[in-house]
């Protein structure tokens, strides 16, 4: 292990994210990777995290794109240095933020390709299919019942993959039409559930504790022999690309998030408030939520064209 590994004030600082925000194992590897390689950096030119200046990040930052890092890649290495000097400030290791007067990489936000309703209808009768062929052997359609559990239920929700996967047992017994979410930063919020979902996840669980009680007993509600206790995101991935090719949807285009993007676009189609979306999807700005403005654009111009008295006037 390289010395950047080591060094006390990544710890101090990744303790600091784990203990007062509820920062994710996967947030807090993402940080440790990026301050790591930082470090490594400054050891080369002769700093240290105390010592550098202004002058000495806008240099690292230069060497990301001369690596050929993209612009969000930099984007993400600027936001962790900030925090981190922030908390070096704050924390007082030293007497000020040198990453203060650092200007960004300019970063285009583009609305992310959606998934059409039929499309995703498509999907979902085709994983339905799956499950319901009971000449399949159990362990087949168990997996595919809980293929099947898991798309209704990611559309249902919205849900981030990581949240989807380490779902509690207890959100499949929930009345409710709602259920509870931990999410980034341990914070929590409501999750829409559908008839159909609720349907799918009792067929699962059923199906489940027939043929593998062992597992039934999980505090998981998609549990697993991964090391985890869940299934994992590349798992799920994996069989969500290969319900979409026997859909005859691009298995490339098809992944967990594309279906988080049509949940949160499907719904501004239909009506929804932008900031409901926001709240449904863990958005801590809703900035992030206005990627899918275009959706809304869309629907003020059919209303236009629909209501208004000149609307289809030529």
């Amino acid at each position: 292990m390289g010395e950047a590994k080591r060094h006390p004030l990544i710890g101090a600082f990744l303790d600091m994210l784990a203990a007062e925000r509820g920062a994710a194992r996967n947030t807090l590897d993402a940080y440790r990777r990026d301050l790591e390689d930082y470090v490594a950096h400054l050891e080369r030119t002769g700093a240290e995290p105390l010592g550098v200046t202004t002058d000495g990040l806008r240099a690292y930052l230069a060497t990301l794109q001369s690596r050929g890092m993209t612009a969000a890649t930099s984007a993400r290495r600027l936001s962790a240095l900030r925090q981190f000097h922030k908390f070096l400030y704050v924390d007082r290791y030293r007497a000020d933020d040198p990453s203060t007067p650092l200007e960004g990489p300019r970063r285009q936000h583009s609305a992310p390709d959606i998934l059409a309703m039929d499309e995703v209808e498509r999907l979902l009768e085709t994983a339905r299919e799956g499950l319901e062929d009971e000449s399949r052997a159990a362990g087949e359609r168990l997996r595919a019942a809980r293929l099947y559990a898991l798309l209704e239920t990611l559309y249902a929700t919205g849900l981030r993959v990581s949240e989807l996967v380490s779902l509690p047992a207890s959100a499949a017994r929930s009345r409710d039409s709602f259920f509870t979410v931990r999410g980034k930063g341990s914070k929590e919020r409501l999750a829409p559930m559908t008839p159909r979902a609720k349907a799918a996840l009792t067929v699962f669980r059923a199906l489940l504790a027939k043929h593998a009680p062992g597992l039934a007993d999980s505090h998981f509600l998609f549990p697993s022999d991964a090391a985890e206790g869940h299934l994992t995101r590349q798992a799920f991935a994996r069989d969500l690309k290969t319900a979409a090719a026997a859909a005859g949807l691009s298995a490339r285009d098809i992944s967990p998030h594309a279906l988080r993007h049509a949940f949160a676009s499907h719904l501004l189609q239909n009506g929804a408030d932008l900031r409901v979306v926001q709240e449904l999807l863990g958005h801590a700005d809703i900035s992030t939520t206005q990627i899918y403005t275009h959706v809304l654009d869309e629907r003020i111009r059919a209303m236009v064209r629909d209501l208004h008295p000149l609307g289809d006037a030529d």
